[in-house]
């Protein structure tokens, strides 16, 4: 992982008031305009990939600095400031439900930027795999409830989305930069949380490969014979298996998806990630297998929680201070007027070349050159 630090995100409850809200999403589009016009929708998506642009882009938007709402509501001012062919780039998904419709919107830009089916279907498959990477693969107890998969007319991606803790009261923001390196291991470009726990299951870690080259060994078994292996949690009075490590987060899951184990074993993975594709293979069965993988065969897995550790118009909550509608608003204005100079600039020089041309010889490079 590339970046340490920390971002504070507590759950706060209620919505962005609609004035500010609009005002977000003027705000993001000259940004974004801004961005695009500059460094191409490949500029924009390195930028939103990186944890601190995107933090410091929802203080400028007016939003709180530590709320969970800085990804969810940022995420929805984009979406909508990019809701248009014309800009290249978009963003699929949301917070709660409508993070099931990303497959489908997915598949709807994907056609009007004229990506080919298979990029489509790549893009879907991100979208599923990032989801379940950071669900299952990353045991820290925050539940995925965002998902935004982020892309632009050729086909590259990046995922935002975050996961929440109803018992520490925050939440954890997950970013998928542009530079993957495949789905399994530290596949994240950052996981931001105010809170490291003690031990939290890291599948990704590279120090867990060996644990899992185990796991994949023990699915393409016979599946009873890892059945066995799960023995069922202790009655009340005996002892368990955590005592032989000495770690108490070592409890063998109470439900383990035993049809999509046969399937697996039927399917025989060939690879890691091919096994936790499997529809089926959640928490608990990847849990599971890590714990079999360690306890009986020795391979550890990690426990290391992988978590990394300014605002311009004010904050929802008027923290540091209320927002200032009037300043936000000269602000766009501002921009626009700027993008809309800018854009004004470049037609006039585009006429001017033109005409130069028009006093070229055709065919002749080198006088074309002089001129120019």
């Amino acid at each position: 992982m590339g970046y340490t630090g920390s971002a504070v995100l507590p759950l706060h409850p209620g919505k962005a008031p609609r004035w500010l809200f609009s005002r977000m999403v003027q705000l993001a589009e000259c940004i974004t305009d801004i961005i695009i016009d500059e460094h191409g929708t490949l500029g924009l998506l390195e930028r939103l990939s990186d944890p601190w642009f995107f933090q410091s882009l929802a203080c400028v938007l007016g939003y709180d600095w530590h709320s969970s709402g800085t990804t969810t509501v940022t995420c929805g001012a984009l979406k909508e400031a990019l809701d248009r062919e014309s800009k290249g780039v978009t963003v699929c998904g949301g917070k709660g439900r409508t993070s099931l419709r990303t497959p489908q919107e997915i598949r709807e830009m994907g056609a009007v930027f004229g990506l080919s089916g298979y990029m489509i279907d790549g893009l879907v498959y991100a979208s599923r795999m990032s989801a379940k990477v950071d669900n299952s693969l990353v045991q820290d107890g925050y539940q995925l409830y965002h998902h935004c998969l982020i892309f632009d007319e050729e086909g590259r991606w990046i995922v935002v989305q975050q996961g929440i803790n109803e018992g520490l009261g925050n939440a954890r923001r997950y970013h998928w930069g542009l530079e993957h390196r495949g789905f399994i291991e530290e596949p994240q470009g950052a996981i931001l949380c105010p809170t490291r726990l003690e031990e939290a299951l890291d599948m990704t870690s590279s120090h867990s490969k060996e644990n899992r080259s185990t796991c994949l060994d023990l699915v393409r078994d016979n599946p009873l014979k890892l059945k066995r292996a799960m023995a069922e949690p202790a009655p009340a009075g005996q002892s368990r298996l955590d005592g032989w490590t000495g770690r108490r987060v070592l409890v063998m899951p109470r439900s383990v998806n035993w049809d999509a184990v046969r399937a697996a074993y039927q399917f025989q993975p060939r690879t890691y990630e091919e096994l936790v594709s499997t529809k089926g293979i959640g928490p608990s069965t990847i849990r599971g297998l890590a714990l079999v993988a360690e306890l009986v065969y020795g391979d550890r897995a990690s426990w290391r929680d992988p978590v990394r550790f300014n605002f311009a118009f004010g904050g929802k909550d008027g923290v540091p201070f209320p927002v200032d509608r009037r300043s936000m608003d000269e602000a766009v204005d501002v921009l626009r007027s700027g993008i809309e100079a800018s854009r004004l600039g470049r037609k006039e020089e585009m006429r001017a070349l033109r005409r130069l041309r028009s006093c070229v010889p055709q065919g002749d490079p080198v006088a074309l050159k002089t001129v120019l």
